[in-house]
């Protein structure tokens, strides 16, 4: 369906248009016009040991040097105090009546405090804020007196940072008036389309006795006249996620209102309104990726509802909601691939361009990488906002690691390592035989080389994974080839680069002799995660809720996963991890042809390293990775069904014919 088409239906259907949209923006209007602005102020306090312990060497009577690990259990009881039914009502009693919050400071290992208090009323705010300090002391002294703790032993709280000047946060008011105004509008649009449907089957109905012959719907030619695909709006999308900054979003709706994100959402609405107009059906075939994002719909909605019935915080609510809409972003790229391409060419072109793109976001990690800087933060777009707090210039050893568009260098080294095999794949397609071998190879050799210069162990494990995978495929001659260009490459990097194959190699070796900094830090994080997972095991806290600035970086998908959305959510990820395997090896083993069979493989590559590299980062907490791995996910679904329908068919007889008739003086020159 073109979007004149859609044009068209929208204007005959005004009557939804119309009055929905009136009274979407006039709602908007109201909630602008009643709902309050809220201010928000902060104050940090920091817990120091006793005047008697810090005589004791090495601190010699200085409290704040001995400010130390220990006094964390300390903090976080002191967290869970201030939180209490208890602690709100005295607190109730001295005036403070607006929401307040109490945790741990964010990206901080010591205990230090954050309080900070959110209401309609800027001077009532800050007076709030200096009573919820002073409560905070008085309580630490109550508890070590209740413990009966000698006074010269008391743990002391230190304001760091006195109750700061109440700040006007707007966001979340806009953020309810843009809820309101899309939900009015995509309210209307999809009655309209629905109300479209429904006549086009009683047309249909009417077929075999038409009254009168019906003049068919003109749509003029131009732009809005061409025929749209799923193909060109996930072209669309690509340009969007590749070359847009993951980082950059709409300031309304958070990390996921990415510019790639939203145009996601439109083309979900796009299919929708195809399929009810009846100018579409689900490709048959392609349903195993959407059966488990079924899977995984039902883990997101438990742990929503879990979100919902336990007593989080407002930043939590709307992290949930958050989560919703990404959910709905991965649906649309699941939808709009599996069922919505329907001509085999059509996928082709599509892997053709992502590939292509995906090289050029790799061209731009070289010039990071040699530049020494991020050409992605001189990126400003008006209306948009970065949603990742300080994002600077990585930096391990004396390289610097980079990200080109995307948020970090770990989602620039995943992102490459599921888009290798297909790089690849494309490179030895017959088909493209003809072109020049520069064409060809060149993703090849700009992802591939582009994977060490991150300098992780991601971007090794996952270029280790896809040979693993691929090499041993091929044929003798290919592979033995294959073995050498990579021996080659090796030494090419340890000339042109000096250094950089020894700091990969010292990461993996410190790794094994757990000496690395980064690898004893996510330990660490991985026995904090524990006492979540003991209070919600089944569905989690909610997913999207488990943030850095209100927990910590888990820098682990798994174990993200377990603190949203619990066992049930893990089981969920899991199966689409296998589907995505599954589907790469059935596509290999339904091919007929050998370039069928390598995009098979290709499929299975990239969904084991996505697999396994899940453990090493939040894989799905970045747009770009999230977004092409669930983009691949649902090509490989197309695929299956692609081969499928050709092998029902081949496997169907067809009527036998006999051979033409030849003239007689032929058959007797025979």
């Amino acid at each position: 369906m073109s979007l004149g088409e859609i044009w068209a239906i929208l204007r005959r259907r005004w009557y939804f248009m119309v009055p929905f949209t009136v009274l979407s923006l006039l709602g908007g209007g109201y909630l602008y016009a009643t709902v309050p602005v809220s201010y928000q102020s902060q104050s940090s306090v920091a817990l120091l040991d006793s005047s008697a312990v810090a005589r004791l060497a090495p601190t010699f009577g200085n409290p704040i040097s001995n400010a130390g690990g220990s006094l964390i259990v300390t903090a976080d009881v002191l967290i869970r105090t201030l939180e209490s039914s208890d602690a709100a009502k005295e607190l109730r009693g001295r005036g403070v009546t607006d929401p307040y919050t109490a945790g741990f400071a964010p990206a901080s290992d010591s205990p230090l405090l954050v309080l900070s208090v959110t209401g309609t009323d800027r001077a009532k705010v800050l007076r709030e804020t200096n009573t919820l300090t002073t409560f905070a002391g008085e309580q630490l002294s109550a508890l070590q007196a209740a413990a009966k703790v000698p006074p010269a032993y008391f743990v002391q709280t230190a304001p760091v940072v006195l109750p700061q000047t109440p700040v006007a946060k707007s966001k979340n008011r806009y953020q309810d008036i843009a809820a309101v105004v899309i939900l009015g509008v995509v309210s209307a649009f999809l009655l309209s389309i629905l109300m479209e449907g429904v006549a086009v089957v009683r047309r249909r109905h009417r077929a075999a006795h038409p009254r009168e012959p019906r003049v068919p719907d003109r749509v003029r030619a131009g732009p809005l006249g061409r025929r749209v695909d799923a193909t060109a709006i996930l072209t669309v999308y690509l340009v969007l996620a590749f070359f847009i900054p993951s980082n950059l979003a709409l300031p309304a709706l958070g990390g996921v209102g990415t510019p790639a994100n939203v145009f996601a959402l439109l083309g979900l609405l796009w299919y929708l309104a195809t399929w009810l107009g009846g100018r579409i059906l689900p490709a048959p075939g392609t349903r195993l990726a959407r059966v488990a994002m079924c899977v995984l719909g039902l883990a997101v909605l438990a742990a929503y509802v879990a979100d919902a019935m336990r007593e989080s915080s407002h930043e939590e609510v709307l992290g949930a909601d958050r989560g919703l809409i990404g959910f709905l972003v991965w649906v649309s790229l699941i939808v709009l691939t599996s069922a919505g391409v329907q001509e085999r060419g059509r996928l082709d072109v599509l892997m053709r361009r992502m590939v292509v793109m995906g090289s050029v976001v790799a061209a731009i990690g070289f010039y990071d990488f040699f530049a020494a800087t991020n050409i992605a933060d001189s990126v400003h777009i008006p209306g948009l906002q970065t949603s990742v707090a300080q994002v600077t210039t990585m930096d391990r050893g004396s390289f610097t690691r980079p990200r080109a568009t995307t948020a970090q260098p770990l989602e620039f080294a995943g992102m490459l390592a599921i888009l290798l095999p297909f790089a690849v794949q494309q490179a030895f397609d017959p088909v493209r035989r003809h072109l020049h071998p520069l064409r060809r190879w060149a993703p090849v050799v700009l992802i591939a080389g582009a994977l060490p210069l991150s300098v992780s162990r991601t971007s090794i494990i996952g270029l280790l994974l896809v040979a693993l995978v691929m090499v041993p495929r091929w044929k003798p001659a290919r592979r033995w080839a294959a073995i050498g260009v990579m021996t080659a490459s090796v030494a090419v990097f340890k000339v042109l680069i000096p250094g950089l194959i020894g700091t990969i190699t010292g990461l993996f070796a410190s790794f094994l002799s757990n000496s690395d900094s980064s690898t004893q830090a996510r330990t660490v994080k991985y026995s904090a995660i524990v006492p979540y997972l003991k209070e919600h095991p089944l569905f989690g806290r909610g997913f999207g809720t488990f943030t850095p600035d209100l927990y910590f970086f888990t820098d682990n998908q798994y174990m993200l996963t377990l603190a949203e959305m619990g066992v049930l959510g893990l089981v969920a990820l899991l199966t689409l991890f296998v589907t995505g395997i599954h589907q790469g090896g059935a596509v290999r083993r339904l091919a007929r042809t050998e370039a069928d069979r390598e995009l098979g493989q290709a499929f299975f590559a990239a969904s084991l390293v996505a697999l396994v590299i899940s453990a090493t980062f939040d894989s799905l907490s970045f747009p770009m990775f999230a977004g092409l791995f669930f983009l691949l996910l649902g090509a490989g679904a197309s695929c299956l069904g692609f081969l499928r329908r050709d092998a029902a068919a081949a496997a169907v007889p067809g009527p036998r014919t006999s051979p033409p008739a030849q003239p007689a003086d032929l058959v007797e020159s025979r």
